[in-house]
């Protein structure tokens, strides 16, 4: 029976504003539990506001929305279109309305006084949220936004595009709550910006290979007999000696290394191996590359 694709397109798009509205869910929960009751500034759009917060009064969640607009359309811009506009625009509503919504029904002091504990859970579950907005193919605007087009633009990680988007922001936090506060609201970044590279890219739990060896055969049929990888050979010319030699290429899991450095060694001590890191593995053997 043939897919209809247009049930696959509402399908996607069911899935992907779930996410957001999961994301930003965690982003406010964050926000309330742990980085306002300790004044922690989380940076970009929401950490603005937060200084602005202790000045003037004003709901934080209303400044983290009307901030958004200027980066809603440089990310119309820059980052989709309307693809990534409609996305973007629910996740800085629902993060907006659910930071200051959650304010009535979460405890004011949070969930403990220990600033460490705020730092590393606040930036975590922020980092979290971050991250599943972005797997719904959106972002939660501010300097999300920034940093995402220094992501794609120049090839800046996620983590790195957040230290340079949200120093300014944490500055202003330094004056307005003190200057140890300041440099905690820096661990909070960094650790936002690392899980939310995690959960979108993933934990780099998958490894590359990189085989020379004399002996591709004997090599790849124990790959895939005792290992159950699928191996490609490719073609290579050594660079010094112009010869020609094999090169095996193949995916493994991390806890699969040892095993693959043995049975290597076996096979041919004079090799040269390449280990390497993957985000993301699809297809055959690992999580398919379309869901049916």
């Amino acid at each position: 029976m043939k897919k209809n694709p247009l049930s696959f397109i509402r399908w996607r798009s069911i899935k992907d504003y779930s996410l957001v509205l999961v994301g930003a869910l965690i982003q406010a929960l964050a926000m309330r539990l742990f980085l306002i009751p300790a004044n922690l500034v989380s940076g970009g759009i929401s950490g603005a506001a937060q200084v602005i917060n202790a000045y003037t009064g004003w709901q934080i969640g209303l400044m983290v929305f009307i901030g958004n607009i200027p980066m809603f359309i440089l990310g119309w811009r820059y980052l989709g279109g309307v693809k990534f506009a409609l996305r973007t625009a629910v996740a800085i509503s629902a993060f907006s309305f659910l930071t200051d919504f959650l304010a009535f029904y979460l405890p004011l002091q949070g969930v403990t006084d220990d600033i460490v504990l705020n730092t590393l859970y606040g930036g975590l579950l922020l980092g979290i949220g971050l991250g599943i907005v972005y797997r719904g193919q959106g972002t939660s605007g501010g300097s999300d936004i920034l940093g995402r087009i220094l992501n794609h633009r120049l090839g800046i990680s996620i983590s790195q595009a957040y230290l340079v988007t949200d120093t300014l922001v944490v500055l202003l936090g330094g004056v307005a709550f003190g200057w140890p506060k300041a440099l905690y609201g820096l661990v909070v970044i960094y650790v936002s910006g690392i899980a939310a590279e995690m959960i979108a890219e993933g934990s780099n739990i998958f490894r590359t290979a990189i085989i020379v060896t004399e002996n591709p055969d004997s090599i790849s049929h124990r790959i895939m007999q005792e290992m159950e990888r699928g191996v490609t050979i490719l073609s290579g010319r050594g660079g010094y000696t112009g010869s020609e030699r094999p090169v095996i290429y193949c995916v493994i899991t991390r806890a699969e290394i040892a095993q693959l450095k043995e049975l290597v060694k076996d096979c041919d001590p004079k090799a040269f191996m390449v280990i390497g890191t993957a985000h993301e593995a699809l297809g055959e053997g690992f999580r398919p590359l379309a869901k049916p």
